[in-house]
């Protein structure tokens, strides 16, 4: 089987093929590039793989949480690739990408989220699967959810920008943290290849991105409406 991933849901822009337990990959920091980046990483990656998208057996991607734009060019990219190829897709969250990344059996994923906030989620590996612990959420770090018990690893930019918050939150709980660690492409195939081969898969026409916050700015409109009804009041 093999599996092309894309993720771009954070300032890094990455790009993998899974072909029965091996994987190739390419990453980027992209910044605010990841549509310029994007197509070119993945002409390069089937070079390498000396194979194209029609030898593909499912697209895998990032769905969030993360940047509304990046996990938008994810999902629209992976859509129009399975479309035109006639290939299945799974969506896949990014935090628990982090998790299967971290090399741990028991991880809590945080990536930072702006505003103060972090997406974040707890994962348990039991009998090579993940099981999710406490589901994906958006909060304010010092009100992370709480977890049972102790050796649990911390991974993501959220423990770059609340440290201090998180470590006071799961004082005693934790072993360690990555607070560099990104959702990386070659993690999103692995686990897109487990939803493949279980049938997960759906119509390309069905992917849509994951987002645990529905703004973050209001539209003109919205603005000018808001700003007329204050000037009633």
């Amino acid at each position: 089987m093999k599996i092309l991933a894309l993720e771009t849901s954070t300032e890094y822009c990455s790009v993998a093929l899974w072909q029965d337990g091996v994987t190739i990959a390419r990453c980027e920091l992209a910044g605010q590039k990841h549509s310029e980046l994007l197509l070119p990483m993945l002409s390069a990656l089937f070079q390498d793989a000396g194979c194209g998208i029609q030898d593909m057996d499912g697209i895998a991607f990032g769905s969030g949480p993360g940047s509304f734009t990046g996990v938008r060019i994810a999902c629209g990219v992976a859509q129009g690739l399975a479309l035109g190829a006639g290939l299945p897709v799974a969506g896949i969250c990014t935090l628990q990408a982090l998790a299967q990344g971290s090399g741990r059996s028991r991880v809590i994923a945080a990536l930072d989220a702006r505003m103060g906030e972090i997406y974040c989620a707890a994962y348990e590996k039991r009998q090579g699967g993940w099981m999710t612990v406490c589901e994906p959420l958006l909060c304010k770090p010092e009100d992370a959810p709480q977890v049972a018990g102790g050796d649990w690893f911390g991974a993501g930019s959220g423990f770059a920008a609340f440290g201090t918050e998180l470590q006071t939150r799961y004082a005693g709980q934790l072993s360690g943290a990555d607070a560099a660690a990104v959702p990386q492409a070659a993690d999103i195939a692995a686990l897109g290849a487990l939803q493949f081969a279980s049938g997960q898969g759906m119509d390309g026409a069905q992917a849509q991105p994951y987002y645990l916050r529905d703004k973050v700015a209001l539209k003109t409109a919205e603005r000018e409406q808001l700003a007329a009804e204050k000037r009633v009041k």
